[in-house]
């Protein structure tokens, strides 16, 4: 099994492999004189663009996510791949959501919906971009309305495995996130847990839905959510946290401080000697 600084080392691999086949796709493109080639070129280089803009997001880099999520979107629009420029406008969505610009959030998730092919696809952007931003907005109303169509979807349409899939536990993260927002601790946690009950133990998907099952805990159960926290930082090695499992750890931390409990104490620590995370270049940063 590699180090968690190789893990780290082959994420960085990746990515820059994914950019290199993008820009040779992109002179590719540039140099085809056969129409149907350039548009399928100008499709794959979409499809990369949306896993660079990704992986971009998980680290911390919030410029590039929206730069190649944008030529995403872009390219699904002009090659006639609608499910390409519904996911990219659901990652948009998500890059907004994380800097809590919940109107901005909730355009790109409906400009998504606009493509949405019906099925899994739709039940996707409405779970994944556009509960998330009308709860930031505050509109529980719709919350509920949202979830329910959404849950109807996947019970029927099933789940679909990959990295722009969807499943019955990343849809429960997003349905626990959107609770929490609006303050339904109870409910929160309670499907917090379902998400963590679908998810295989030491993942990405499963720390985020035991993050979230701690920050709907701490505001009656200060000391078990730290203890929850702590138990994600033993099994998961600092260069593997995303950036939105360190931003979910920093939320807790700071709505658990004055807190007087060991836990609490201790997680505060943690924190505090957490190594940085590392970037492109292999360097920490910050």
């Amino acid at each position: 099994m590699p180090s968690g600084a190789r893990v780290e080392q082959l994420g960085l691999a990746t990515r820059d492999e994914v950019r290199g086949c993008r820009l040779l796709l992109t002179d590719a493109i540039s140099g085809s004189s056969d129409g149907s080639l350039g548009t399928e070129l100008r499709r794959q280089v979409g499809w990369l663009s949306a896993l660079l803009g990704n992986l971009a997001h998980h680290l911390a880099d919030d410029t590039g996510a929206r730069t190649h999520l944008t030529l995403a979107v872009d390219l699904g629009e002009r090659t006639g791949e609608p499910t390409l420029a519904a996911w990219a406008s659901g990652a948009l969505a998500m890059v907004a959501t994380a800097r809590q610009d919940w109107r901005h959030a909730l355009a790109h998730a409906e400009h998504g919906l606009g493509h949405a092919p019906d099925g899994l696809r739709r039940a996707q952007l409405m779970g994944w971009a556009q509960l998330p931003a009308l709860a930031g907005l505050g509109d529980a109303h719709q919350v509920d309305t949202v979830l329910e169509e959404a849950d109807r979807i996947l019970e029927s349409a099933g789940e679909m495995p990959g990295r722009f899939g969807y499943d019955l536990a990343e849809h429960r993260l997003h349905a626990a996130e959107a609770n929490l927002t609006l303050r339904r601790y109870d409910r929160a946690a309670r499907i917090a847990e379902e998400s963590i009950a679908a998810k295989a133990p030491e993942t990405p998907g499963w720390a985020a839905a035991t993050l979230v099952l701690a920050l709907a805990e701490a505001q009656d159960q200060p000391a078990d959510a730290a203890l929850r926290a702590l138990d994600v930082l033993d099994r998961i090695p600092a260069a593997r946290l995303r950036a939105t499992a360190r931003s979910r750890l920093a939320r807790l931390n700071a709505k658990l401080a004055g807190t007087d409990a060991t836990a609490v104490r201790d997680l505060a620590q943690r924190l505090r000697v957490l190594p940085a995370p590392i970037g492109e270049d292999g360097r920490a940063t910050a």
